[in-house]
């Protein structure tokens, strides 16, 4: 693995560096009561205690079980938010990422994610990558879905039509807007000879 002290990851249009202090005052600022509807942590009630939180970081980076960085804009280096690996001394390590409010809309969770999948790819070995989301947070549950390749999606799809997965699940889908339709997969009542084969 590399030394994670070194780690900065550039994409398109963002530059991703190891989390410090200097970056103590953007968090306090932009980690609001906003951005942390779906999240667990609240904001920090003063700037010592995102001091903490950000020293507490660190040393999960040199203890080598935790991953934290901050997005950066490239062209100006204006802080757009942080994105994390979590439990990366296991095997199931965990994605995470929240984004600076008037920064949203603008595709950059996924960029940082991305960047970040790639990094875990060529330096860690796992079973799966978890990313927790809660499941009202529409914007963050599709970067997930965006990681896996349209053959897959395909694959998983033709498995869902065809019998005799079909005779159980039932594949519709809810459409949100005119550019996003997110399935629905229902369980529906298994058909006698199905049970009494498996009986």
């Amino acid at each position: 693995m590399e030394n994670l002290e070194k780690v900065s990851l550039e994409s398109t249009r963002l530059i991703l560096q190891v989390i410090s202090l200097e970056y103590t005052e953007d968090v306090f600022r932009e980690f609001t009561s906003e951005i942390t509807t779906f999240m667990y942590p609240k904001p920090a009630d003063n700037i010592s205690e995102t001091e903490k939180v950000i020293k507490d970081m660190i040393q999960q980076r040199e203890n080598k079980t935790d991953l934290v960085l901050v997005i950066l804009k490239k062209d100006t280096f204006e802080f757009l938010g942080i994105c994390s690996v979590g439990a990366i001394d296991t095997d199931t390590p965990e994605l995470g990422i929240w984004i600076k409010k008037s920064a949203h809309g603008n595709g950059f969770g996924r960029e940082a994610i991305y960047a970040l999948k790639d990094w875990v790819d060529k330096n860690l070995e796992y079973k799966y990558l978890s990313y927790p989301v809660e499941k009202r947070n529409i914007p963050s549950r599709k970067i997930p879905s965006s990681l896996i390749s349209s053959d897959l999606k395909q694959t998983v799809f033709d498995i869902l039509l065809t019998p005799p997965v079909s005779d159980f699940l039932h594949l519709s889908a809810y459409t949100v807007s005119l550019v996003e339709t997110i399935p629905i997969v229902s369980i529906q009542p298994m058909p006698v000879e199905m049970t009494q084969l498996s009986a």
